[in-house]
């Protein structure tokens, strides 16, 4: 059966890349939709820095057609600021607007936005439905299990905010406390997933990093379909591995170097295309430790590409990295 929010269609059990702050950027969106991902989301955006007009935060609105479906996910701690930024990020036509109320990191959650919201769920809900009513767009949410160990309150939480209008739910399986400490524990979404009262769907988000693991906890937690984050780093792979393995019960074999190597020289040439040569060199170098992971003795290249500024000698040093490392199988990369 096809998974709906609203009139998208994300067909049968989808695979949704995360939002991720500094790492969800069109260019790595880009490599992932290359790789069979069925939804996206841009970085999570302030609400106050798009009310303001901050240039950063409207540069977060870029979406591509290519890229749908795709929703924009705004954060914030005032409802009415919220519901400005809701109309603003409307204007950029996305698919859907998702509200982020899981970000643990303390310059978010200590503002009282993100998670922190998971210990007002009064003024959560008032924001959700502010939102809602601000857009004609699908709107969903991405959340935590609650604040701690001692307020689990994901039950209500998902209750009172399907009450007021979401479409989706996302829930990463730990606690605001936890950070991405400890492992996720999925038992919790599969309980909202059983609630009767629920209709809408259910994704689970939380250390999904192999293909076994996602037919197993689609089985084992029922849920509608499966978030990925931090695996698709320097692996965007994961996305076909999973389906493919979905399809077939057979692992797909891992991506040769000459694959690594492309996806590489792909993302960086779009991120030179969208943030201009400088920035977009400079925020490139984060990636290339990910995608070359387990290549022996690689740490000279990294050192090489980290260092590098000009665009046709980093495209010179990938294309020598590819033709050092033609002879090694996929089976000889650790894989993630």
């Amino acid at each position: 059966m096809s998974v709906k929010i609203g009139n998208i269609d994300l067909g049968d059990f989808p695979l949704l890349l995360a939002p991720m702050e500094d790492v969800s950027d069109p260019p790595f969106r880009f490599v992932c939709k290359q790789s069979g991902v069925d939804m996206m989301y841009t970085e999570f955006i302030s609400s106050e820095g798009l009310i303001r007009d901050a240039a950063k935060s409207r540069k977060k609105l870029d979406i591509f057609e290519y890229e749908r479906p795709i929703g924009i996910q705004i954060f914030g701690s005032d409802i009415e600021s919220m519901r400005n930024a809701t109309e603003i990020a409307t204007l950029a036509n996305p698919d859907l607007m998702d509200i982020n109320y899981g970000c643990p990191v303390k310059n978010v959650a200590c503002r009282g936005a993100g998670a922190s919201l998971l210990q007002d769920i009064d003024k959560m809900v008032k924001m959700t439905e502010a939102v809602v009513k601000a857009t004609h767009l699908p709107v969903t949410v991405k959340t935590r299990l609650g604040w701690d160990d001692k307020t689990k309150n994901i039950e209500e939480v998902a209750e009172r905010l399907q009450d007021v209008g979401i479409q989706a739910l996302t829930i990463h399986g730990r606690t605001r406390a936890q950070l991405y400490k400890g492992e996720a524990d999925w038992t919790l979404i599969r309980e909202i997933k059983r609630n009767p009262r629920i209709k809408i769907p259910i994704f689970g988000n939380g250390d999904v990093d192999s293909p076994e693991k996602a037919a197993n906890w689609r089985l084992e937690y029922e849920v509608d379909g499966i978030m990925i984050g931090r695996a698709a780093i320097g692996y965007p792979w994961i996305f076909r591995e999973i389906r493919h393995f979905f399809n077939t019960g057979k692992h797909l074999a891992g991506p040769t170097v000459a694959e690594r190597v492309a996806a590489c020289t792909t993302h960086l040439q779009k991120s030179i295309e969208w943030k201009g040569d400088k920035v977009g060199v400079f925020e490139m170098r984060r990636h290339y430790a990910n995608y070359f992971k387990g290549l022996p003795d690689f740490k000279p290249y990294r050192m090489l590409l980290v260092q590098e500024e000009n665009i046709q000698l980093l495209h010179e040093i990938l294309a020598e990295v590819a033709h050092k490392y033609e002879n090694i199988s996929p089976e000889e990369i650790f894989k993630p």
